[in-house]
């Protein structure tokens, strides 16, 4: 069996659990934080900007990894999952829908509205955080796919480099 314990289980399913919103006392909708995440992921790096994608860079299985990681406090890693539920019932509330059913100028508006509050603007730094963590690491870690992010700074790594992720 690959988990060998409910911990264990409970700790790699993190990010898949379904998180239900809720409007009015009503269920709403359910989606992943996943799902919220790697389209938040999408939205801070548009293809406008000329950058590496966040699929390119595999930006949310780095996220994925390093969230089932023991060395991540519980807390951050409730804090990235709660984010992505208020940043659902903040799109729910202004728009009446869930944030993967915006538009792209609504993603925009609302991730402009929430970086006006306190946690909004924590939780998008932390979101942006791992973005550059996966654009800018080593491959071996997981993200940096191909090397796209280092090829569209034009950097060359330094050496050594790792031979096995210490993760």
């Amino acid at each position: 069996m690959i988990f060998k314990s409910r911990r264990i289980f409970l700790k790699n399913s993190f990010l898949t659990s379904v998180i239900f919103i809720t409007c009015s006392g009503e269920l709403f909708a359910a989606v992943t934080p996943m799902q919220t995440i790697a389209l938040v992921q999408k939205d801070l790096f548009p293809d406008t900007l000329h950058t590496p994608q966040s699929s390119d860079i595999n930006a949310s299985y780095y996220l994925y990894t390093i969230l089932n990681h023991s060395r991540v406090t519980d807390k951050t890693k409730s804090f990235i999952k709660d984010g992505a539920k208020w940043l659902n019932e903040a799109s729910v509330e202004k728009y009446k829908k869930i944030y993967t059913k915006l538009s792209a100028k609504e993603r925009q508006n609302i991730l402009k509205e929430i970086s006006q509050n306190g946690w909004g603007e924590n939780w998008i730094i932390t979101i942006m955080t791992y973005l550059l963590e996966a654009m800018l690491g080593d491959p071996i870690y997981g993200g940096n796919k191909n090397q796209s992010g280092w090829k569209w700074l034009n950097h060359t790594s330094g050496l050594p480099r790792p031979t096995k992720a210490i993760l």
